[in-house]
């Protein structure tokens, strides 16, 4: 089984908050997450090629080390 590379963020009450209200703003839901390993540092070029292919197969990707 895959370990998990994102937890939901543990949010302290001002963060929450502000979390809620902009949620509200733009009715939808917003979920807060936070790397459990370290993502990767990339470079311009790295960052473009990985946009691009998140706009091709229309999802949202991350790059960990």
């Amino acid at each position: 089984m895959a370990r998990p590379r994102m937890k939901f963020a543990n949010l302290d009450d001002d963060g929450l908050k502000k979390l809620t209200a902009l949620e509200e703003q733009m009715g939808t839901l917003i979920l807060a997450v936070e790397p459990v390993y370290p993502l990767a540092k990339l470079s311009d070029e790295q960052i473009k090629r990985i946009q691009a292919l998140e706009e091709e197969l229309n999802v949202v990707l991350l790059a960990f080390q």
